[in-house]
């Protein structure tokens, strides 16, 4: 009979193993496909995008791919700590002979999951600082004071404890009270609560990080309501917020859920666009609404938590998915608090090669809200503002086709910019 505990450290092992060849094989082929594009621009671009531009895109995708390289070593080295390695047990073990149990199962395991959370927080600092301050910094993008940033940090965290471990510690009661079908319980509080973010995120959880104002331009205001009207979208309001106090990114997007949804303008992005641009980049957003994208990615989201939950009901009730992993279960405790990190860090290696589909159906919809605010507005101006955009945020225009097939969530620049074209013509001869 197979010793199941070994095959499924042998399955963990290779899934490690691959994921992290190809991360690196796809990193290299970027990089080396960006530099050997980098002294000239390509001729469909060559009349809008400087060689300066250009190169400053190459070089910051550069950089941010050969430090994503390191990140990448640096987090399998860490799943293999945690892992095979002993870290978890070794933590689960210290927490279980503290003292804790003696105030219920609960504290123990609620213990291990803060304490976890905070050692890999801690243990990401600095590559979160060495991004904002040296990468984003060096090339213009970082509006961050360190001390911002630490305030960031301590709300974020504040938040999380608040919102998150009343969530956790009921999730972890269904665990152990709920009986075989704890899981769809788990997994409706689940679904619950993301609802009850999307909602109080506009008015509660925003305005926590960044300051918003409404939309004070009365053209532009008159403007965007006409165009909201014309494809039949009700929003609460228009709203700037000054994303510039971090980042030189720009961005637009809408936020909250059914009548508290509103629209939201970087302060960068109406800065960098004319009026009939920001007419097509909020063109396009609306055409994520017209066409369901959100309700469809909300819908893929619910069924794959779903069956991530039912699997996890499965998984913890197996011996061998701990000892596989490195970890010694409880004989007699509750191993539930385990059973969700395990989970948590072996999934995503699982999830990582069926990525590439899940880019290429963002992809497609992408195509598809290009075309309805090809529609809905002027063609021209949409791609003017793309442009823009590709070059304020410094987005490369020869990517890696393979990177982008396996990653871009969005097509790159050439692949947009292309199925465009004859659109806009159609639309204006």
């Amino acid at each position: 009979m197979p010793d199941h505990s070994l095959v499924f450290t042998l399955l963990f092992s290779a899934a490690l193993a691959l994921g992290l060849l190809t991360k690196f094989y796809l990193a290299s082929r970027q990089i080396r496909h960006v530099a050997q594009h980098r002294n000239s621009v390509p001729p469909a671009f060559a009349a809008t995008i400087s060689l300066a531009s250009h190169q400053k895109a190459a070089d910051y995708t550069v950089a941010k791919a050969r430090f994503g390289m390191l990140e990448t070593a640096f987090a399998a080295a860490l799943l293999l700590g945690w892992t095979l390695l002993g870290g978890l047990d070794a933590l689960n073990q210290a927490l279980l002979h503290s003292g804790l149990a003696a105030y219920g199962s609960l504290l123990p395991q609620l213990a291990l999951l803060l304490a976890f959370g905070l050692i890999s927080g801690l243990l990401d600092l600095p590559f979160t600082l060495y991004s904002t301050f040296k990468i984003e910094e060096r090339f213009g993008f970082n509006k961050m004071t360190f001390k911002l940033w630490l305030a960031d940090l301590v709300k974020s965290s504040l938040l999380g404890l608040v919102i998150g471990l009343p969530v956790i510690a009921l999730i972890l009661w269904l665990m152990g009270s709920a009986g075989r079908w704890w899981w769809l319980w788990a997994w409706a509080v689940w679904m619950i609560f993301n609802l009850l973010v999307l909602v109080l995120f506009p008015t509660v959880i925003a305005p926590l990080f960044n300051k918003f104002k409404p939309l004070d331009d009365e053209a532009l205001k008159a403007r965007v309501t006409a165009l909201m009207q014309r494809c039949g979208f009700a929003a609460k309001g228009l709203f700037v917020m000054d994303g510039s106090k971090r980042s030189a990114h720009a961005n637009a997007y809408f936020t909250g859920f059914g009548a508290a949804k509103r629209v939201v303008f970087y302060d960068t992005l109406l800065k960098q666009l004319n009026p009939g641009e920001v007419d097509a980049v909020l063109a396009h957003e609306l055409g994520h609404f017209k066409h369901k994208h959100i309700i469809k990615r909300m819908v893929t989201m619910f069924a794959m938590s779903l069956a991530g939950f039912a699997l996890l009901g499965w998984l913890s009730s197996q011996t061998w998915f701990y000892t596989g992993l490195g970890v010694r279960p409880s004989l007699t405790g509750a191993n539930d608090a385990l059973a969700l990190l395990l989970f948590m860090l072996v999934v995503p290696l699982f999830s990582f090669f069926i990525s590439p589909l899940m880019a290429q159906l963002s992809r497609k919809h992408e195509f598809e809200a290009d075309a309805y605010a090809i529609a809905q507005t002027d063609g021209r101006d949409l791609a003017n503002a793309l442009l823009k955009l590709y070059q304020d945020n410094a987005s490369t225009l020869t990517p890696d086709p393979l990177f982008v097939k396996f990653y871009y969530s969005h097509p790159p620049a050439s692949e947009r910019l292309g199925r465009m074209t004859p659109l806009i013509q159609s639309t204006s001869s």
